[in-house]
């Protein structure tokens, strides 16, 4: 009787220490880590920082992560090749892609033909979204060189005057900083709105959905926390610029330029749902495999 006792109370501590375990958080540096920057500063999660998409996707498919912030077109990939471990939460930015050139003519999407193009993203959104742009243009396509990272596409691009760069925040203002004569040429959010397609959705939050299940007070609390990290972020550059320099997310000065073009948003519940219906079709449209076959189901989105 006493051992069963003293098993039971075991089991019970060892059961509330899996409970009081921080949530795992995986996220890029860039605009969706940069939203995070007062709720890492504050603690209460574990954080994961990449570079690329690719470091993040396998860590949560394993479940070694609870909670990743994701390229919007790999979270829907992510559902359908998982069979639905991990649901949409929130969107946590909307699209600031830009083009950059090195002289003042002025730019059409048409002009871009031809011309030396770095970028970062292939198989992601902004791949998608320029060749979605070019098709309804009739463009014809840049001589784009995929870089694994946005990081080493802007350092390309500031390498090679002449040559233009597709970039989102905060490479964008990091580039502008550093590259005297450097300046923005096309704004592709605004030509992907202007197409009638809504706003451009760039990064959405998913959680895995045993986690949602077995840990939806969690979820409730780190979805609340980001939203007012966010909120936090956007209201108080100057500060937040300091602590991302410090938690290794941005430099602070680029931080700082950064922030006010970055897209930080917080976007939840039904009007993510339609934010992301509206998205995920248009990408459909133009090619299936960009959001794993079909659209996510409406058991893709989760409110915990």
């Amino acid at each position: 009787m006493k051992r069963a006792i003293a098993a039971a109370i075991v089991l019970c501590c060892l059961l509330g220490a899996a409970a009081a375990q921080p949530l795992r958080v995986g996220a890029l540096r860039g605009p969706t880590a940069m939203g995070l920057a007062k709720m890492m500063k504050d603690g209460g999660a574990a954080f994961t920082l990449a570079g690329s998409p690719d470091a993040l996707v396998p860590l949560i498919a394993r479940g070694e992560l609870d909670v990743a912030l994701l390229p919007v077109n790999l979270a829907a990939v992510l559902y359908r090749s998982t069979g639905g471990a991990v649901r949409a939460v929130s969107v946590n930015t909307l699209g600031r892609l830009r083009v950059l050139s090195w002289d003042d003519t002025a730019l059409g999407i048409g002009d871009l033909a031809g011309r030396k193009l770095y970028a970062a993203g292939k198989a992601s959104t902004p791949e998608f979204v320029l060749t979605r742009l070019l098709e309804l243009h009739g463009a014809g396509e840049p001589a784009t060189e995929w870089k694994s990272e946005h990081s080493e596409a802007a350092a390309a691009f500031m390498a090679d005057r002449g040559s233009l760069a597709l970039l989102p925040e905060p490479f964008v203002s990091l580039v502008l900083h550093r590259a005297p004569g450097a300046r923005t040429a096309l704004a592709l959010g605004q030509l992907w709105e202007e197409a009638g397609y809504g706003p451009l959705v760039t990064g959405v939050t998913v959680a895995r959905s045993d986690v949602l299940e077995n840990r939806s007070s969690d979820i409730k609390e780190f979805l609340a926390l980001q939203d007012a990290s966010q909120a936090y972020v956007n209201a108080h550059p100057d500060e937040a610029a300091a602590w991302m320099e410090e938690l290794g997310i941005l430099d602070a000065q680029a931080a700082r330029l950064a922030i006010p073009g970055s897209g930080i948003t917080y976007i939840a519940g039904d009007e993510m749902v339609a934010l992301l219906t509206a998205f995920y079709a248009a990408m459909h449209a133009m090619d299936p495999a960009s959001v794993g076959g079909s659209p996510p189901d409406s058991a893709f989105y989760a409110s915990p």
